[in-house]
């Protein structure tokens, strides 16, 4: 929690940190830029894109959200990867004042149960069902409501399509209600609490999951290794890091277009995110066992 921001002090408008927790390709990165109005969390279709806690503020009038995306929760796998994502969740679940537990409507899945396993007791929280927009039988949503409120008590249940923006400002309404009155958190221009620098490396990542999907090796990262701001100009270093010499060139692809194409959107949409002119410069290189190291995390950027 931040020392508190405000203009006027004694002013307690609502506001508070606010997770959104669920299992893997829920959605809750497309619902976290949904909400902000920004492209601030990644998104693909790969399961387990979002690997790093990622706070967005929502600053309205006259309340302020902290939105806390988290890694999906992992059950399968153990990596110390995998580890390290679930730790970050458990972590933002003890920290936050409101939870959003996300899952698909229509489907409560052994997964999803347990997660809920995880939720703490003393916070309130918000069921929000999404993807309504892909339930083909609406009528079995009442009977789903009820199911699901055997699990537990929900503060409020919430059906939501983050992809075309249905409801969002019901969640919001709901999570507004649910939120301690204490005053901005930050100023009201503060978008997150994360770097350019950790932002380029996020896009990057992205690029290279959506373009590259069941091709592309799970133990793929990116490590920035330079970043320069000068003025309204970034110049960016960036690698592409993979666990084989064998996935190189899968990334490369054909004349180095693959790449080529990464670098390319990526590059876009820091320029639209950043406001000025990037320089961005991309290569792949091979560092074994990242995935499963935990000194080799945390320089890159996991904790």
């Amino acid at each position: 929690m931040t020392d508190h921001y405000s203009e006027t002090p004694g002013t307690l408008e609502p506001a508070g940190l606010v997770a959104l927790v669920g299992r893997p390709n829920v959605g809750k990165s497309t619902l976290l830029n949904r909400l902000i109005g920004e492209k601030l969390s990644i998104t693909s279709r790969k399961a387990q894109t979002t690997r790093h806690r990622i706070m967005g503020v929502r600053s309205d009038a006259d309340a302020q959200y902290v939105f806390v995306d988290t890694p999906g929760f992992q059950t399968k796998h153990s990596s110390a990867l995998n580890r390290t994502m679930n730790r970050g969740v458990t972590q933002a679940l003890q920290e936050v004042d409101v939870i959003c537990f996300v899952i698909e409507a229509g489907r409560f899945s052994e997964a999803d149960r347990k997660v809920v396993a995880l939720l703490p007791e003393d916070r309130p929280v918000i069921l929000v069902l999404n993807k309504i927009d892909q339930l083909k039988d609406k009528a079995a949503l009442l009977p789903f409501v009820a199911k699901l409120a055997e699990v537990r008590d929900w503060a409020a249940v919430v059906p939501v399509s983050a992809e075309k923006g249905t409801q969002a400002d019901a969640l919001l309404g709901e999570i507004r209600h649910a939120l301690p009155k204490q005053g901005f958190l930050y100023d009201p221009e503060t978008l997150t609490d994360r770097s350019e620098r950790f932002i380029a490396s996020e896009y990057i990542r992205e690029k290279l999951f959506r373009l590259l999907g069941d091709e592309l090796p799970y133990a793929a990262t990116v490590e920035i290794e330079k970043f320069e701001v000068e003025g309204d100009l970034r110049r960016v270093f960036a690698a592409i890091v993979v666990d084989r010499e064998s996935h190189k060139p899968i990334i490369i692809g054909k004349h180095g277009e693959t790449l080529k194409r990464i670098a390319s959107e990526a590059r876009q949409d820091m320029t639209r995110l950043f406001g000025g002119t990037v320089y961005l410069e991309l290569w792949v290189k091979v560092k074994s066992g990242w995935a499963d190291d935990e000194r080799l995390l945390r320089t890159l950027g996991y904790e």
